[in-house]
């Protein structure tokens, strides 16, 4: 019997993959979304959480991984809410600069 393996390449592609990659994008663009709308941040929690899901089940759907499994969708939301939460500051800091750039510009 050979003892697994300590660093599996093939699943860390596959996260990059569809955690990163695609879960990332997908997220960013709706942090983006929730600060052009002016929603409040929490909101981002609820939405990581669906697309952390949507995400889960891809690796179910195209690779056979495990669905309900706490630690792989705990990994895919903390992506998801990184990515989201990326997206929502960058864009509220473009918005508060544009909105209030002569009261936020520094005298230096």
């Amino acid at each position: 019997m050979t003892p697994a393996p300590i660093f599996d390449l093939r699943g860390l592609l596959i996260f990059l993959g569809l955690s990163v990659i695609i879960g990332g994008a997908a997220s960013f663009a709706t942090g983006r979304a929730l600060a052009t709308r002016w929603r409040p941040l929490w909101q981002a929690l609820v939405y990581a959480l669906g697309i952390a899901a949507m995400v889960r089940f891809l690796h179910y759907a195209l690779f056979a991984e495990p669905l309900l499994s706490l630690e792989a969708y705990g990994l895919d939301f903390a992506a998801a809410l990184g990515f989201m939460l990326a997206g929502f500051k960058l864009t509220r800091r473009h918005q508060m600069q544009q909105q209030y750039g002569a009261i936020l510009a520094r005298d230096d």
